[in-house]
């Protein structure tokens, strides 16, 4: 687990540094010592969305017609947030069948210090597997076809439940990889469509190299429709179109050095991620 989990973990290290960096810069309290604040529970979900116990094991927020070509949705390091919830809604105004899986197992993380407790302390291998039983339900439910896509921490997951899950067929990670959780000959029957910002400064899991990385190897593994989209003028997490936790894209930039959100970019990335669902999945 230690070496799966490695890359993540300095993902998380690079982000938890930069904003307790920025703080001091600022004059802002920073917490000391080991104590980690408790997350809160996740309890609101939107009308449009249900949420379903799934296996005894966990819950899932889902959405779209049953039995429609089905995406497995997987979150960032805040859990199960209101922006996680509409990259979900909007992928089933598509006509598709959406399942988010509660990986914090209902914790929401409202701020760095949160969220990097928690992504630490995830058991990655089991999410992975929590993804796998994710899609089979999607399957079951009468889902001829299921893709995945994630972001940050959901895209590292994607490839890993792209590679161990029969039942999903495609996989779009968003500005995260692990290369510990698959090997690229697993994936090389598998369309793959990967996002990653230009500014994106996270070296090894998240920057242009480790994306066009990415690409290289499937392609040399003998996946042929492996491809990977860099986007100018973005960073991590430039498909967010708010800024929670943070009071505003100014605050999110002090605190963690992502560039603000360009929704020009934004809309290009939507329209690429839908044409490929639609080849592959409908």
């Amino acid at each position: 687990a230690i070496a799966i989990t490695s890359l993540v973990w300095s993902e998380s290290k690079q982000l938890h540094k930069s904003s307790r960096n920025r703080h001091k810069t600022r004059g802002s309290h920073t917490r000391m010592g080991n104590s980690h604040p408790k997350a809160q529970p996740n309890t609101d979900q939107p009308a449009s969305m249900e949420v379903i116990r799934l296996n005894d094991a966990f819950d899932a927020y889902m959405s779209g017609p049953v039995g429609a070509p089905a995406v497995v949705v997987v979150q960032e390091w805040w859990g199960i947030n209101e922006m996680i919830k509409a990259h979900a809604l909007k992928i089933a105004e598509q006509g598709y069948r959406v399942l988010v899986p509660d990986l914090y197992k209902g914790k929401l993380c409202l701020d760095v210090e949160e969220a990097h407790h928690n992504m630490d302390n995830l058991d990655f291998p089991g999410a992975v597997a929590e993804i796998v039983q994710a899609a089979a339900f999607l399957k079951k439910e009468g889902s001829a076809k299921v893709g995945i896509c994630g972001f940050c921490m959901g895209g590292a997951l994607t490839m890993g439940g792209l590679a161990k899950s029969a039942d999903i067929v495609c996989g779009a990670p968003f500005y995260g990889v692990n290369f510990g959780l698959f090997e690229c000959t697993q994936l090389a029957q598998k369309p793959v469509q990967g996002h990653f910002g230009a500014e994106d400064t996270m070296a090894g899991f998240s920057d242009a190299a480790t994306g066009k990385k990415l690409a290289a190897e499937l392609q040399a593994a003998g996946n042929a429709e492996a491809e990977v989209f860099i986007y100018e003028r973005v960073g991590h997490a430039f498909m967010n179109s708010e800024s929670a936790p943070f009071a505003d894209f100014a605050e999110r930039q002090a605190k963690l050095g992502f560039p603000p959100y360009d929704a020009s970019q934004a809309d290009l990335a939507w329209s690429r991620l839908f044409g490929f669902f639609a080849k592959h999945l409908k």
